[in-house]
């Protein structure tokens, strides 16, 4: 079993940073196991060309096609990600705009597998656990297009920083234990 968990904040230590390693760290045991940032990734926006839904392929070659090929080696996703302005931060929207050529909305469209499961879980500052859903829901949206099964989600509010997150740890392992793949 695969998993690959990404971090969908460009902050590489901060407190998604400490929910992704954590989720690595507690899913160790059950097979191989990868954690990436979002900005690991060179790439940039889609061109808004629709060569992809002619081509299935992307005209831009870069980043994007690495992170796809991880989460096409990949059983299982878990996307962690801070809300930015009430929505995923703009690298890991730009990520999921750049997909489009392996989106279930169009023929021909390429494919990251099947049975593929996945997770989300989201932190805000703020405390309206409606801004999270909506963060869950963009993420869970992007899973039905790339034909990924979400199989839960854990909505976290009042995370500032790395030290909340660490505060919140038992949370994150009691939600990855109770998950059924």
């Amino acid at each position: 079993m695969k998993t690959l968990i990404i971090n969908c904040s460009p902050v590489r230590d901060g407190a998604t940073a400490y929910f992704a390693s954590l989720a690595a760290e507690e899913l160790k045991g059950s097979g191989e196991v990868k954690a990436v940032c979002i900005d690991d990734f060179d790439f940039s926006f889609c061109l808004g060309c629709r060569s992809c839904h002619k081509t299935a392929r992307c005209v831009t070659e870069d980043g994007v096609q690495q992170l796809v090929s991880l989460i096409g080696q990949a059983d299982r996703l878990i996307c962690i990600s801070p809300s930015y302005w009430a929505d995923v931060p703009g690298q890991f929207k730009a990520f999921i705009d750049r997909c489009t050529p392996w989106c279930n909305t169009h023929t021909p469209h390429a494919s990251v597998g099947s049975g593929k499961k996945g997770l989300t879980i989201v932190l805000r500052t703020g405390p309206n656990m409606k801004e999270c859903e909506r963060l869950i829901s963009t993420v869970e949206h992007f899973y039905g297009h790339m034909e990924i099964e979400p199989c839960g989600s854990l909505g976290l509010c009042g995370v500032e920083d790395r030290s909340d997150a660490e505060a919140r740890a038992d949370e994150v392992r009691e939600f990855l234990s109770s998950v059924t793949w």
